[in-house]
């Protein structure tokens, strides 16, 4: 299998962890290069930060426009962010129609000041398209941000409360960037047969975890795997 070095990420690559479509490295690599940054945070007393991008409306642009249009959306969009975040951050295409990027010893408020002037560049860019450039005009895009440790004690929940954010951008009008905040917790009780409880309950003991976490990461890859 052929291997590469991105040399603006210093990160080593095989064929697998590259995106056709973008050029991008793909979740995998992302998953890795964010567990490593955390945990360098950890060692260090610092923070690391990291942004879910996900297009606005894409699957009606798709319908619209058509699958190789859209797919040009899609490698447009990843040029732009890698020229947009540059040497700040990190870009990897998440999956479907969205994008990580993982900002190293980088605050908060400092990622969300460099996420949001990328959304007003990238919206003010796409007022400009004309349909000789086979792109839709005004495509935007909604964003969350949260910061390891504020957020979260282990990377998965950073990502959870960074994907919580994005939808939050989207249910509040799109097009826009929201930080990770205090999540309010349901009771499972109601929505889960005892036998699942029971089942739940057990690989909790046998995994040493909460149960919480373990339905936390199955929502969250359930989420991913339909891009929802």
């Amino acid at each position: 299998m052929h291997t590469a070095i991105d040399p603006e990420r210093n990160i080593e690559l095989d064929s697998s962890q590259i995106d056709f479509e973008t050029g991008l490295a793909r979740y995998d690599a992302f998953l890795a290069c964010w567990q490593a940054e955390t945990s360098s945070a950890g060692n260090h007393g610092s923070s690391v930060s990291m942004a879910l991008i996900d297009l606005d409306r894409f699957g009606t642009l798709n319908s619209q426009i058509g699958r190789a249009q859209a797919d040009e959306v899609l490698r447009q969009t990843a040029g732009f962010l890698l020229n947009a975040i540059g040497s700040e951050g990190k870009v990897f295409r998440y999956g479907g129609d969205a994008f990580a990027v993982v900002m190293p010893g980088t605050e908060k408020e400092q990622a969300f000041f460099l996420i949001e002037k990328t959304r007003v560049a990238f919206a003010e860019l796409s007022k400009t398209r004309t349909p000789t450039e086979n792109i839709a005009a005004e495509v935007t895009f909604s964003a969350g941000i949260a910061t390891y440790p504020d957020d979260g004690g282990t990377p998965m929940d950073v990502i959870r409360k960074a994907n919580e954010a994005m939808y939050r951008a989207k249910n509040n009008g799109r097009n826009r960037v929201c930080i990770a905040r205090e999540e309010k917790m349901v009771t499972k009780t109601s929505h889960y047969t005892q036998g699942q409880l029971q089942g739940l309950s057990r690989l909790a003991k046998r995994m040493g975890v909460g149960e919480a976490v373990l339905l936390r990461e199955a929502l969250d890859d359930l989420l991913r795997k339909y891009n929802a």
